[in-house]
């Protein structure tokens, strides 16, 4: 297996092999635990991964991306997250600023297959880097626009997309860092919490536990914010506060304490109680 696993990684550099490389190790990059410092290790490869992705973007605006494009550079943005997520290659990635690269791809808009996969794989990379919850990420992602371009998704892309970015700024948030620098302008304050009341309002018609829980959850990490704190009472939902979402929390313990603690924070422990929230 790993003289296979070897062997198409030297593919990769193979114009005529790129793609057969790319769908075979994208399928075994969960099962082969070294492949990432091999990818980061082998000449050119990673050349050839950007090389993948750089060429697609003529086609981004006007968006003319077919399937099969759009399915062989998210191939290659796999084996990226795969050198993302792994503690050997995730330093050189960023080093190397190749979250830049994905960008233009968060700044289509665009609702076709094609460009909804391209948008999800490719968050997918920047998820991958805020999952292991090191200030180092943060602080790279906060010098450059990945904020703007996750609440771009947050407001216009599919539930699975708005999931995983509202998951980064969540991951993002709960580093000090992320939170000073989103509480420390109030353009960027109310940026993030008018993305996230958006969202809530269209949660209140089509649930998703899924996404309501990360939401709920920046909420409540922007309370330790004294300033947010206070912000927060004039534009918090109206729907955290009279049961909306009880029906939706009913099997997630662990939200409704956070949706209850959020309204504490906010209005004080005996008016929580009468504005309708989740008991504990």
């Amino acid at each position: 297996m790993d003289r296979k696993i070897e062997q198409l990684v030297v593919d990769i550099c193979d114009p005529e092999l790129r793609e057969n490389a790319l769908l075979d190790l994208s399928k075994k990059r969960e099962i082969f635990q070294g492949l990432a410092p091999l990818l980061w290790n082998s000449f050119g490869t990673i050349a050839a991964l950007l090389q993948e992705i750089v060429s697609i973007y003529p086609f981004l605006s006007p968006p003319t991306l077919s399937p099969g494009a759009s399915n062989r550079v998210c191939n290659a943005l796999a084996l990226l997250q795969c050198v993302a997520s792994h503690p050997e290659t995730r330093t050189h990635f960023l080093n190397a600023h190749i979250p830049h690269y994905l960008y233009p791809f968060l700044n289509t808009t665009s609702k076709t297959r094609p460009f909804e996969y391209l948008r999800l794989t490719s968050l997918g990379v920047i998820g991958a880097l805020v999952k292991v919850d090191e200030s180092e990420v943060v602080s790279f992602l906060l010098h450059t626009e990945i904020i703007p371009l996750c609440l771009r998704t947050m407001d216009n892309g599919s539930e699975l997309s708005k999931t995983v970015a509202t998951f980064i700024v969540q991951k993002i948030l709960l580093d000090d860092a992320g939170l000073r620098y989103i509480c420390s302008a109030a353009d960027r304050f109310y940026a993030v919490t008018h993305v996230l009341g958006s969202m809530v309002d269209s949660l209140a018609e089509q649930p998703s536990p899924r996404l309501l829980k990360h939401i709920i959850r920046c909420y409540l990490r922007l309370t330790d914010s004294q300033r947010a704190c206070l912000a927060l009472q004039e534009n918090l939902p109206k729907t955290f506060k009279n049961g909306t979402f009880n029906h939706c929390l009913r099997d997630d313990l662990i939200t409704r304490r956070w949706l209850q603690q959020l309204l504490i924070n906010v209005y004080g422990d005996v008016r929580s109680h009468h504005l309708g929230g989740i008991d504990p």
